[in-house]
């Protein structure tokens, strides 16, 4: 574009200059002879070489300019290529980022519908702890690290009569100055990071256990539950009440068994001694010698009977100050001797089988350590085994071929002493062995508890 400017601009530079008067003066006398002719030749000459001239030069600027126009047009068709290499690229480019904007947006609208997910469950989790909160039968209260209220549950409200309008913002203390919850106990639970029980009672008439949990949050607080325990203090005061009575109907009966058996005996002694002085005819008679023997027989079984009533007495006045002393060192297997011996003599009921004559099997393991225990207590526990296994056994003894026998056991299980005393007699039901723990608990019926 710039050489045909120039070339257009030389055209019309010679133009102008042939137009002038002095340059045609000038080139006319250069075609003019000597003699002022005019040198058609010469001039025709000159005009071609002009020409060829002209020609040549426009040859060359066309020459030139067709150069430079094929290397614009190879630069044109590189730019060209270029620039269809980079709307290429650019589309591809957009059509990924249009590609990772689909993406994004469906996985924004995902998130989205997981956070719209997440908020119903949240508000369904809320509405659900609320709904627990206010149905509780405990009541709850929650305090932040001041002592003021944060949730104040309908149990409360019903208990205190103060409405949870009336309690949030508040401290529990200016809430409810009644409460037995000091800010000290507050304090100390959030610091030591550890729960505080705490027990209130109203006029004795109810009772509530109180429980402060420390808050593991950011900020600081606590949760105070109050258990309103007064039935339950009631039935454990009334369970201890009939623990009491049926401790004290055990000792009674465990009394009247240990005591009535020497007693029936020497009522019986005594209806010997009287049938014997009444089958007498004459009183010289009683002085007889084998009458004289009778007697005594009877007076001395009427002497030992009254000493076992007298041993017994002494066990229950020891087994009352066992208690209150301490446990004492003991030889499993002397106590269980010495129970035995006290058996031998004690368990001799006329209508059930007596204990001297059962069969006894003693399998005690050497070396038994000494096992603190209270000895009384101990001998009336295993007595009152043998009482009943011999009541077991008597069931049992018409059975041909039958032989009653008792096995006791002592041996020792890591840290533990086992004492076990089977039985071949009748076992106890399904439905006696569910009230087997329960105080003097037996399968005899009422009318034979205290015979002889």
């Amino acid at each position: 574009m710039k050489n045909k400017s120039l070339f257009a601009i030389l055209a019309l530079f010679a133009i102008l200059a042939l137009q002038s008067p002095t340059v045609l003066t000038f080139i006319d006398g250069l075609f003019k002879d000597e003699n002022g002719v005019r040198n058609w030749q010469h001039l025709a000459n000159y005009t071609g070489g002009t020409l060829l001239v002209l020609l040549s030069i426009v040859t060359i600027f066309l020459f030139i300019a067709r150069r430079r126009a094929y290397k614009a047009n190879l630069e044109l068709t590189a730019i060209r290529n270029e620039l269809e290499i980079r709307v290429q690229e650019r589309t591809a480019m957009l059509d990924q980022s249009n590609q990772l904007l689909l993406e994004s947006n469906r996985a924004l609208e995902e998130e989205v519908a997981k956070h719209v997910i997440t908020a119903d469950q949240l508000r369904s989790s809320e509405s659900y702890i609320k709904d627990i909160l206010t149905s509780m039968p405990l009541m709850l209260v929650g305090l932040d690290k001041n002592g003021f209220v944060t949730h104040w549950n309908k149990q409360v409200e019903d208990v205190s009569g103060i409405s949870s309008k009336d309690a949030l913002g508040k401290t529990l203390w200016d809430a409810y100055p009644q409460t037995t919850v000091l800010p000290e106990h507050v304090e100390q639970s959030i610091q030591d990071n550890k729960i505080i029980h705490l027990k209130q009672s109203l006029r004795s008439l109810y009772h509530y256990d109180i429980t402060i949990y420390p808050l593991q949050e950011q900020d600081a607080g606590v949760v105070i539950l109050v258990d309103d325990v007064t039935k339950q203090a009631a039935a454990e005061k009334m369970l201890i009440h009939n623990d009491k009575m049926s401790f004290m109907s055990e000792l009674a009966s465990t009394m009247a068994h240990d005591i009535n058996l020497p007693l029936q005996a020497m009522m019986m002694d005594l209806k010997r001694f009287q049938r014997i002085i009444s089958g007498a005819n004459e009183p010289q008679q009683i002085s007889d010698s084998d009458q004289a023997q009778k007697l005594n027989t009877i007076i001395t079984d009427m002497s030992a009977k009254a000493e076992q009533v007298a041993t017994i007495i002494s066990n229950l006045l020891a087994f009352a100050r066992s208690r209150k002393g301490k446990k004492q060192m003991a030889d499993i297997v002397d106590v269980m001797e010495n129970t035995i011996s006290l058996a031998n003599e004690v368990i001799s009921i006329s209508d059930e089988l007596p204990f001297k004559q059962v069969k006894l099997e003693r399998n005690f393991e050497k070396n038994l350590p000494l096992v603190p225990c209270y000895i009384t207590e101990l001998q009336q526990v295993l007595l009152s085994l043998f009482r009943h296994a011999c009541h077991a056994l008597t069931l049992k003894k018409e059975t041909a071929g039958f032989e009653p026998t008792i096995k006791i056991i002592l041996a020792k299980s890591y840290d533990n002493l086992w004492i076990k005393i089977p039985h071949n007699g009748l076992g106890l039901t399904a439905e006696e062995q569910m009230h087997l723990f329960e105080p003097f608990f037996t399968g005899k019926p009422a009318a034979e508890d205290f015979d002889a």
